[in-house]
């Protein structure tokens, strides 16, 4: 089973404090980016994977789309997520580490920031894309590669400026860190496994960002800065 962190009352309590957590998807710097992979949604079948509070959720509801299912292992994000939802959404309690999904019955899937909890990735992907119909898109976010395997203690002083070294980028599997709650259990794999995993699932990619911020953002929120050291997301898209 993924470990269920969201669910850890100081970890939860931390992340309600989010920019993202309490703005939405306008507090999240790569949901520009994300949004501009989406097809049009009016209409479409969607499943949202780690759907945390719900935003994204609302947001397809809000656009149009004609089924939205929201799926996340944590009951205390759920619950947030149905206190303020459309009453049209159904949200389910599940583990990705262990999910099965209909087949044939979304149009989009999406994810943000979740993929990289999982252990069992590969069979996931082998779900999603069963479960899309032909021509379904598959558009997520996980952490980047080079955050996910931080030396620590992470930022480092050299010749004046920072660096974010990578400790073991080719050994994949958990890594264990202290974000928001001690002990926290991320996955870590290198891009070129994230795009092998879409290929050997049949999916077809069509995007690939490592994400930083626009010159727009930066002159709007200059603590962004940070951000163009490294990539913080890996954006991926592909079609069924």
């Amino acid at each position: 089973m993924a470990q269920n962190i969201y669910d850890n009352a100081a970890f939860f309590e931390g992340y309600s404090r989010l920019r993202r957590s309490m703005e939405g998807l306008e507090g999240a710097p790569e949901w520009p980016s994300l949004r501009a992979m989406l097809p049009e949604v009016r209409g479409l079948r969607v499943l949202d994977l780690g759907c945390g509070f719900g935003w994204f959720c609302r947001w397809a509801r809000a656009q149009g789309a004609a089924d939205v299912m929201g799926i996340d292992v944590s009951e205390k994000m759920l619950a947030r997520a149905r206190e303020t939802s459309d009453p049209a959404i159904r949200y389910e309690r599940a583990d990705m580490d262990a999910l099965t999904l209909e087949p044939q019955r979304h149009s989009l899937v999406y994810s943000s920031l979740a993929f990289h909890y999982l252990s069992r990735l590969d069979a996931l992907m082998a779900q999603i894309a069963g479960a899309l119909v032909p021509g379904g898109r598959l558009v997520f976010s996980v952490e980047h590669p080079m955050f996910t395997a931080p030396v620590e203690p992470g930022w480092i002083a050299q010749d004046g400026r920072q660096r974010w070294p990578v400790d073991s980028y080719l050994k994949e599997g958990p890594r264990t860190t202290n974000w928001l709650a001690p002990g926290v259990i991320k996955q870590h794999r290198t891009v070129a496994t994230y795009l092998n995993l879409l290929i050997a699932s049949g999916l077809r990619p069509f995007h690939v960002e490592e994400w930083g911020p626009s010159d727009g953002q930066l002159a709007a929120l200059p603590a962004l800065a940070i951000e163009r050291e490294r990539p913080t997301f890996l954006l991926l898209g592909a079609e069924r």
